[in-house]
């Protein structure tokens, strides 16, 4: 009996615990599936939803996303226990700012963005002693849509989530967002923020500025409604991100400018490479290069 006993107390301690009040600072595709994902697990118990929009708010509301919208920042906070920043990246200095005085003792902010150390420094900028209990966080996972009617509580599903602490981060911190986010169907990694803004650079943020020139490229010639005509699924799988949203990618470009540019400057190289075998009818050389893409792509994508 008394084994019993242990093991079930055991077993409670080994289960997250669920969320008491948390605060979703832009109740988009994100924040608003984590919210979802977690009423749908009965782990939060109650949802304020911060935003800019008013009709996106109370679309969220009528949905379920939220229980509660709030104006004033500063009320919203107060006995929090988990803020999530998951608003456009171009306001999180002005959030963080607005919303540290107000921060109990208690209360952990985290974020979901795309870029880590322009976060980073933003919040230990503003949040002073809170710092410690700043956890930034990147989830991957998302479509190409955006706003309150986007979310859907499955999107985290058996996804990645990174967590990039720094040294001062807090370890209860890190233990508390980590389980939210695994409540709503994730698993954890942990890296350096600087690996993080030159992995992402490279795999996400490039692909999109890709996607975005692709279109741009053929809306801009004069006969861009016959060109578009003629598209087929290699032209919409290869440019369907390139209906995620402009403000937030605007956002994602300036703030990993660096990693970006070098990203960039790398694949301009490709494409000369690719232009001077094209130029001078370099067959071989053609069809060697895309073999070796091929053969890539097979052995780390295909099985993904």
């Amino acid at each position: 009996m008394k084994d019993a006993r242990a093991k079930k107390r055991s077993g409670a301690r080994g289960r997250p615990s669920p969320v008491g009040k948390l605060v979703v600072f832009g109740v988009g595709l994100i924040g608003g599936s984590l919210a979802l994902a977690l009423k749908k697990r009965k782990s939060v118990a109650r949802v304020v939803g911060v935003g800019r929009s008013r009709a996106n708010l109370l679309a969220a509301r009528r949905l379920g996303i939220i229980d509660e919208i709030a104006t004033d920042a500063a009320l919203a906070v107060q006995d929090a226990d988990l803020v999530l920043l998951a608003a456009p990246l171009g306001q999180t200095a002005a959030v963080l700012a607005q919303i540290a005085p107000h921060l109990s003792a208690k209360t952990i902010v985290t974020d979901a963005g795309s870029t880590k150390r322009d976060v980073i420094a933003h919040a230990r900028k503003y949040l002073g002693a809170a710092f410690a209990r700043f956890v930034p966080a990147h989830p991957i996972a998302g479509t190409e849509k955006s706003g309150a009617r986007a979310a859907f509580a499955e999107l985290f599903d058996g996804h990645k989530l990174i967590v990039t602490p720094e040294r001062e981060t807090d370890a209860r911190a890190v233990t508390r967002v980590s389980a939210m986010w695994k409540l709503a169907g994730m698993r954890v990694t942990t890296m350096r923020a600087a690996d993080h803004d030159h992995i992402y650079a490279l795999v996400s943020h490039l692909p999109h500025v890709l996607a975005f020139a692709l279109v741009g490229q053929l809306a801009g010639y004069a006969d861009a409604a016959a060109l578009f005509g003629h598209t087929g699924g290699g032209f919409r799988d290869s440019t369907r991100i390139a209906g995620s949203s402009p403000e937030m990618w605007r956002d994602i470009c300036l703030a990993n400018r660096e990693a970006l540019l070098a990203a960039l400057d790398d694949y301009l190289e490709e494409l000369e490479l690719l232009r001077g075998m094209i130029e001078a009818s370099d067959g071989q050389g053609l069809e060697a290069r895309f073999a070796a893409a091929r053969a890539a792509r097979a052995k780390w994508l295909v099985k993904k």
